[in-house]
């Protein structure tokens, strides 16, 4: 019997990754282990500090930090989050702010500075809305994932232990937080706590016509050693989260799995707007769009010393012009 090369990944529990997790697909020459029970932050941490996994979906901007500081990792192409943002505003309702430039010269909160959400959300709102993110004065709960050493003219301000930005948005002791995900005074309707964009959805519906950018929120991080030793497991693994998330597309669009009334309208208005796969690997025009913008943003904060060149940060998963397409003995 031929020997297969373990390989341990961690990520989230997706749809698009179910095929793998139960083994449906498995990855060729590939014996996969699939990690899910954990969140985010501590993957991220997890994989980049203490190298636990050979694979992990870890944070694109802590990924660029990461390789801006020679960390032995690379990525493939392989985008398990994306997320649009504008909903990931949260204002204290008596501070005064209505639209975003009202945020100039406010102090805001965040969990970590660095995470992916929070980058964009910051260039964003100096993009788009002329709202400098050194205008504001940044308050960080958790240590980073990379550390760094911030500009010399950002105002940021690393929290005790002991305080929470959500508990100092309810106090206004901030007047915004950006988040990663929905805070609980929101979801528990704290009339202390509203958001910026109360009509988010149809302000991420305008973003993306305008910018064509759906943003990419992690990226699939391997470590170098693997690559190394077994350079060809970047491309077997490629291949084998395309053909899951395939899987998971096609199960997906039929509404009877789903316990909502008007979702089969929600698969169709989401396909007239963002295409038929909005979730696509690989290094496409439209992922180098915003790869690259994301990138502009991390350089222009202050995150990394050099914008990087995509094809230098992301393993080359190509398999030459019309190859792999159709399989033949």
């Amino acid at each position: 019997m031929s020997k297969k090369v373990p390989v341990t990944l961690a990520c989230g529990d997706y749809e698009i990754v179910r095929a793998l997790k139960e083994g449906t697909v498995k990855p060729d020459g590939i014996d996969l282990t699939v990690v899910t029970e954990m969140d985010s932050t501590s993957r991220h941490w997890r994989f980049l500090r203490n190298r636990e996994f050979d694979m992990a979906e870890v944070s694109c901007s802590s990924y660029m930090l990461a390789r801006d500081n020679h960390f032995p990792i690379q990525a493939i192409p392989v985008f398990l989050h994306r997320r649009f943002r504008h909903g990931f505003v949260f204002i204290n309702a008596k501070s005064g702010i209505v639209s975003p430039k009202d945020l100039i010269g406010k102090k805001i909160g965040v969990k970590s500075f660095q995470a992916t959400a929070i980058l964009w959300l910051r260039g964003i709102l100096e993009h788009e809305y002329g709202v400098p993110h050194k205008s504001i004065e940044w308050f960080s709960e958790l240590d980073e994932d990379v550390e760094f050493e911030p500009p010399a003219d950002l105002k940021l301000t690393r929290l005790d232990h002991s305080q929470s930005i959500e508990t100092m948005l309810l106090n206004g002791e901030v007047d915004a937080v950006l988040h990663t995900d929905l805070i609980k005074a929101l979801v528990e309707r704290d009339p202390r706590v509203t958001r910026l964009f109360p009509n988010y959805k149809n302000d991420e519906i305008d973003y993306f016509k305008r910018t064509g950018i759906f943003p990419i929120m992690h990226v699939m991080g391997i470590k170098q050693e693997i690559l190394d030793r077994h350079p060809w497991i970047a491309i077997n693994m490629y291949q084998a989260f395309e053909k899951s998330k395939e899987i998971a597309m096609a199960r997906m669009e039929n509404p009877r799995i789903v316990p909502l009334a008007w979702y089969r309208e929600a698969w169709e208005e989401q396909e007239e707007i963002l295409g038929s796969d909005p979730w696509e690997y690989g290094l496409t025009d439209a992922n180098r769009h915003t790869l690259d913008t994301l990138a502009g943003y991390s350089f222009e904060q202050g995150l990394i010393r050099s914008k990087p060149a995509l094809d230098d940060i992301f393993v080359d998963v190509s398999q030459g012009r019309k190859r792999g397409h159709v399989y033949r003995i």
